[in-house]
């Protein structure tokens, strides 16, 4: 990169030097950071500024991150202040954001530039990040200044870039210099900052005269980064939405216009728009200026990490897609099954995983521009259970039969909480522990007395003897069927269970039984006796 300049600057008698401290200071050219290369050039060009100069240091992005207030008079503008200036710049530590047309307006106002002559030197090695027009900066400042110049060098900027602030020179009627390296800085720096110590070059032809550019095919570019400074994001599902304000700054319901992309392009009339951008689940909103001459060139700094997450039974085991994964940061909150990846804001990132009862928790710090793997194991097992009528059979068949499965501790009440339980011989997830196992058909219920014990990633298969029979009895013309347990000393004996109408099918533990019948009018009640083997089917009819 060339500083050749056409015209020399000319000497200043009160000068700032506006310097940038912000997080992407921390990059490297040719091995070294610019930070540290800013620091060594300022503190040799600074020991031939004249004795009779008046210069000061503003300096941005040193003490916070994110804050585009961050901006500070760090040496007020007077004679011999190069040792101060070298001094508070050997201590800075780059952190924040780009205000720098914020930095150079308070510059000029430390400067009495509406009173007196006055210089700005801008180092810079980025572009604006914090909502400002530099052009119309410059525009404010030549309109309203005695005698007022802002020098512009771009630390490390490309071509491109550097085009997007050298109008805040030439508005000014300033320069623009590139810097591409230590030597490029040092000698923009000395033509700026000692103007009165460099010699006077010999004038070169003056150039000839730039057409007025042409009308830009888009006046809007938007592009994003995860982090301050961080490199674009390369995502195609972004969703960008550009909303125009009305002039009491409301935001319209309808879109100037929107699209999906890593980049962005819109060309809208010029206007206040509101620009909302999408990435996964988060959600940036910020207030635009667009005209129709320039390119509004907006960076999206979502301020978040990319968490990748794989559900598993067993570290390392295989992927369980039935578990449910869910991340939650503040009022963040995502979720998936099996495997995914989530764009999560930086901070404290709860990491849930639920499979059945069966659950597990996970948290971490997640950092801006960082990618993380994190495995989310749910300790589950699956329980099949299978019922016989009697030892050796018969398998119960049908799927009115419930299954459960219930903690092998009792409550201080003497009962088991139940974890799970399904109807016929579906697979249940249980959590890793010991558990009893229940079955309950009709008037049978057995509950298993040894314990059974479920691992993670593995099936236990049990089987469950009710030890019992079927019962069928056929009434024609009755009104009720009742089942009758043993009479007591006045000859009854309590309902155990009953139904209306001539037929009943049940299942019965194995036992002895009354069957009492009913029927409509004056006809007399019959009963008979019902004995009921494991594993047999009895059948009786009362005529």
């Amino acid at each position: 990169m060339t500083l050749a300049l056409a015209v020399p600057v000319a000497a200043q008698e009160r000068a700032m030097i506006v310097l940038d401290a912000s997080g992407s200071m921390w990059g490297q050219i040719d091995g070294k950071t610019k930070i540290e290369i800013a620091r060594e050039t300022l503190g040799d060009v600074l020991k031939a500024v004249p004795a009779d100069e008046e210069l000061g240091l503003m300096v941005y992005g040193h003490r916070r991150k994110g804050d585009c207030k961050d901006i500070e008079l760090a040496v007020p503008a007077s004679k011999g202040t190069a040792g101060k200036i070298a001094a508070f710049a050997n201590q800075i530590s780059p952190k924040g954001k780009t205000p720098l047309s914020a930095a150079v307006k308070q510059a000029a106002q430390a400067l009495r530039f509406t009173e007196d002559k006055a210089t700005v030197i801008l180092v810079t090695d980025g572009l604006e990040t914090c909502e400002m027009d530099p052009c119309a900066l410059g525009r404010e400042l030549e309109k309203a200044g005695v005698n007022f110049t802002t020098h512009v060098v771009g630390f490390g900027l490309s071509k491109e870039e550097g085009a997007k602030v050298a109008c805040l020179a030439k508005e000014t009627g300033g320069e623009y210099m590139q810097a591409g390296s230590a030597a490029a800085l040092s000698e923009a720096l000395a033509k700026t900052v000692v103007a009165k110590a460099a010699p006077e070059p010999e004038p070169e032809p003056e150039p000839a005269p730039v057409p007025e550019p042409a009308k830009p095919e888009f006046n809007f570019i938007g592009t994003a980064s995860l982090s301050e400074g961080g490199p674009a994001l390369d995502e195609k599902g972004m969703r960008w939405e550009l909303r125009p304000m009305d002039a009491a700054g409301k935001v319209q319901k309808k879109s100037a216009a929107s699209g999906y992309g890593a980049q962005y392009e819109a060309s809208v009339p010029a206007g206040q728009y509101e620009l909302q951008t999408r990435l996964g689940k988060i959600i940036i909103t910020r207030k635009l200026t667009l005209s129709d001459d320039e390119t509004n060139m907006t960076n999206v700094v979502f301020n978040a990490g990319i968490v990748d997450v794989t559900a598993r039974r067993t570290p390392g085991g295989e992927v369980e897609k039935k578990i449910r994964v869910g991340v939650e940061n503040g009022a963040f909150k995502a979720g998936t099954y099996g495997t995914g990846q989530f764009y999560v804001p930086a901070g404290k990132v709860m990491l849930d995983g639920r499979l059945g009862k069966a659950t597990s928790s996970q948290s971490f710090d997640l950092t801006a521009g960082e990618r993380v793997q994190k495995d989310v194991i749910v300790g589950s097992g699956v329980v099949v259970v299978t019922a016989l009528y009697a030892e050796g059979g018969p398998e119960v068949e049908t799927k009115s039969i419930r299954y459960s499965v219930q903690e092998n501790k009792k409550n201080l009440q003497g009962k088991r909480k139940e974890i799970a339980g399904t109807y016929g011989s579906s697979p249940m997830e249980i959590p890793v522990g010991e558990y009893v196992v229940g079955a309950r058909l009709d008037k049978v219920t057995v509950l298993m007395s040894q314990p059974i014990e479920v691992k993670a990633g593995e099936r236990t298969d049990v089987q469950v003897v009710l030890d019992a029979g079927v019962g069928a009895i056929t009434a024609p013309g009755a009104r009720r069927i009742s089942l009758l347990g043993k009479k007591n000393l006045q000859g009854k004996g309590k309902e155990i269970a009953g139904t209306y109408g001539g037929e009943w099918t049940l299942t019965l533990p194995v036992g002895e039984y009354l069957v009492h019948v009913t029927y409509e009018g004056d006809r007399a009640p019959q009963e008979t006796v019902m004995k009921i083997a494991a594993g047999e089917r009895t059948e009786i009819t009362l005529e």
